[in-house]
């Protein structure tokens, strides 16, 4: 019995403290290996200037982007007055929402579709994501000659149908309208995809349920379909509004914010203000705000929808 209890312990069967050492060295410097040139691309490039343009914000800048006279928070109070930009903050607001509706409920629309067993759906589901294989600068040629007042299609079909032929990048509420279906367009493609995922993973049972209990394909919309999709419908909803914010490459191609500041967006603006005029301590200050704007509606998105969503 006391050669069982005082039984010598065999010191090779555990590893020794210098070994566990240096397994922990080896295992830091893979970790610093792999993610080290990550972390120093986000310095350079994203974290770096995001401190810079904060600090311009708080001073006056020469032609060449130099701090010359700190101001403190008269950069900020001078756009929170400027009827200018009040005004591209509603069109901004106006813009972000209809792009946002638009296109997440057109997503689930063509997605559902699309997720029917019918002959040929495969074609369907190949054109209604093909719009993420195009660029901003072909989307735009492509609306650019639909727009067009004399051989577009819309002018066409205006023609057709002996309507007034619409002048849609000329006119400032037309021209909004414009704006907004081709970037809906734009970023279908993506929504509808991510939204046909989901649908792949509804359980097909829950649906011959329905079918049984005899709910309408309405109802089985809103009571089945929506609520198990309800999370990626979150995420696609985030992600939308955050691009809507982010709006540029065919507002800058197509009106470039015009016509009379109509399509004078904030994220084009910060780019007239920095690029074309030189007023780097505006855009700056531009920038910050669009940031806290995008970040308030963010939140606001968690804070009443998160709630909604079923995992």
């Amino acid at each position: 019995m006391l050669q069982r209890l005082f039984k010598p312990v065999d010191h090779t069967s555990v590893p020794s403290v210098e070994l566990t050492s240096q397994r922990s060295i080896k295992d830091s410097g893979y970790a610093v290996l792999f993610i080290g040139p990550t972390i120093v691309l986000l310095l350079i490039f994203v974290f770096f200037p995001m401190l810079k343009t904060a600090y311009m914000s708080f001073f006056l800048t020469n032609d060449y982007g130099q701090a010359t006279a700190f101001v403190g928070l008269s950069n900020y109070l001078s756009l929170l007055t400027s009827p200018a930009y009040l005004s591209s903050l509603g069109a901004t607001l106006i813009f972000v929402a209809a792009v946002s509706v638009l296109t997440v409920v057109l997503g689930v629309a063509l997605a559902v579709a699309a997720n029917q067993q019918l002959k040929g759906i495969r074609l369907f589901r190949t054109l209604f994501s093909g719009t993420m294989g195009g660029s901003i600068s072909v989307a735009a040629i492509f609306w650019l000659f639909a727009f067009n007042p004399s051989v577009g299609v819309f002018a066409q079909l205006s023609q057709a149908l002996h309507l007034p032929v619409v002048n849609w990048l000329t006119d400032p509420k037309s021209a909004m309208v414009a704006i907004i279906l081709s970037t809906v367009w734009m970023n279908l493609g993506f929504t509808f995809l991510i939204i046909f995922g989901a649908l792949q993973s509804v359980p097909q049972s829950l649906y011959e349920a329905a079918d049984i209990a005899g709910a309408s394909k309405m109802t089985q919309l809103f009571k089945v379909t929506i609520p198990m999709i309800s999370g990626t419908l979150f995420f696609v909803t985030i992600v939308t509004l955050i691009e809507a914010f982010k709006g540029f490459g065919l507002i800058d191609m197509m009106t470039e914010g015009g016509p009379d500041n109509a399509t004078n967006l904030l994220v084009y603006r910060i780019y007239a203000d920095s690029f074309l005029n030189g007023n780097f301590a505006q855009g700056s200050t531009e920038s910050i705000l669009l940031t806290v704007i995008i970040a308030i509606f963010t939140l606001i998105q968690f804070k009443f929808f998160g709630k909604r969503v079923h995992y």
